[in-house]
């Protein structure tokens, strides 16, 4: 397949491109019907019986297929959230459903649903941790999936913070949902993570790549690089950075081994400085240099918190979606607002465009004593979840919003 790119908008090209079909199919009907006599019987029996013919013709240079994405953040399980989710499940297993209530009607409206594995799902067997080192029970997985969501990325920092058993566990969890989950940036051999995964929808073929920028100086052990797909995308300075330029090459022969085989690439990037409500230029050449590989959507997580939305040339770049379910109190109210970002995707003449993005705050509700856990989008809040909700929607969106006039956020409701 050709390289795909995405228009934005509409150019004169568009319009010399639909006069010229309207000639093209003009001579075509001239030539299926010989340029006939309307008025003689005979040739307008020829006519009716060439007709299915025309209409192939206009089919085939009018075919668009259609589909959307949304994405959110970070799936955080702190010990305080997986505590609740035992208590919702009355001290018996695990449940996190009523968390992701208000989030479930909207993604499942959706094609591609999206979202970040912060903690590793290595399940209850391993024995769960809470930060630094995390282990988080799969059932959260499960609710994820019962919420819609269906595209996970694992390569993040946390990926090796309880061995290379969870990450196995985590692995084996994920491969036994493959038919209804795409999981990308963790593997369980070099075969697996050098598989070309890629899948359809509404007639358009996706896949997406997954790098993480370290493993918090866990080390991975030798010769199984495959564990956590890694990209130092981090510091200030990345063209002074060997190790960052050496492991482009890697991401590049990633990239050029599915670019031309799918219609729609999307790389979810775990990259950036915690708290750090803009991209550093390592994030920024990353976005830059993944552009220019033909990536048409950069997700990012890590910061925790939200960053600004904006396109690089004609790639969609999500700086970061910050934490989506989390009891995260770093930065405090930082780290409970998300983002919630969606896309329209068309596929039109073998090429990708992308229409309709929105953008939605998010916030994660928890009383003081760490219980009822839920996320609420800014669209449903009112002061009896967050006092001045007024405020705090005013203050992220002009951080959504600072690298691109164009971006919106959706208003509260």
């Amino acid at each position: 397949m050709a390289k795909r790119r995405v228009k934005r908008k509409l150019k004169l090209g568009n319009i010399f491109l639909a006069f010229s079909l309207c000639v093209l199919l003009g001579l075509v009907f001239i030539y299926l019907t010989g340029g006939v006599n309307l008025k003689d019987n005979k040739n307008i029996d020829n006519v009716k019986k060439k007709v299915p013919k025309i209409n192939k013709v206009i089919e085939q240079k009018e075919k668009v297929t259609s589909a959307s994405v949304i994405a959110v953040g970070d799936n955080l399980i702190h010990s305080s959230v997986y505590k609740d989710a035992n208590r919702l499940a009355n001290y018996n297993g695990y449940d996190f459903k009523p968390m992701y209530e208000l989030i479930k009607p909207i993604v499942s409206k959706y094609d591609l649903a999206y979202y970040n594995q912060e903690s590793i799902l290595g399940g209850t067997e391993l024995g769960l941790n809470d930060y630094p080192t995390f282990n988080s029970p799969q059932e959260t997985g499960d609710a994820m999936i019962d919420a819609g969501f269906n595209l996970v990325s694992l390569a993040t920092n946390h990926t090796m913070d309880s061995g290379e058993r969870a990450v196995l566990a985590s692995r084996k969890y994920w491969d036994s949902k493959k038919d209804k989950v795409m999981a990308v940036g963790s593997y369980s051999s070099s075969e697996d993570r050098n598989k070309i995964d890629i899948r359809e929808v509404n007639g358009i073929k996706y896949t997406m790549l997954n790098y993480t920028y370290g493993t918090n100086g866990i080390q991975v052990p030798n010769g199984k690089d495959y564990l956590v797909n890694i990209w130092p995308v981090t510091g200030l300075n990345p063209l002074n950075d060997n190790k960052y330029q050496e492991y482009k090459k890697i991401v590049k022969e990633d990239i050029d081994r599915v670019r031309d085989k799918v219609d729609l690439l999307m790389v979810a990037m775990h990259w950036g400085v915690e708290y750090q409500d803009m991209p550093n230029k390592y994030q920024e050449d990353a976005a830059k240099y993944l552009n220019s590989l033909g990536v048409d959507i950069i997700i990012g997580a890590h910061p925790h918190v939200v960053q600004p939305v904006t396109w690089v040339n004609n790639t969609l770049v999500i700086y970061s979606l910050g934490n989506f379910l989390s009891a995260h109190e770093v930065v405090n109210m930082s780290n409970r607002v998300g983002l919630m970002t969606s896309v329209d995707i068309m596929l039109k003449d073998n090429k990708i465009e992308l229409s309709n993005l929105n953008n939605e705050l998010l916030y994660t509700y928890y009383t003081n004593n760490y219980k009822d856990f839920k996320i609420i989008p800014f669209s449903k809040i009112n002061s009896n979840y967050l006092s001045n909700y007024k405020d705090v929607y005013d203050k992220y969106k002009k951080v959504v919003t600072s690298l691109d006039s164009n971006i919106s956020v959706i208003p509260l409701g």
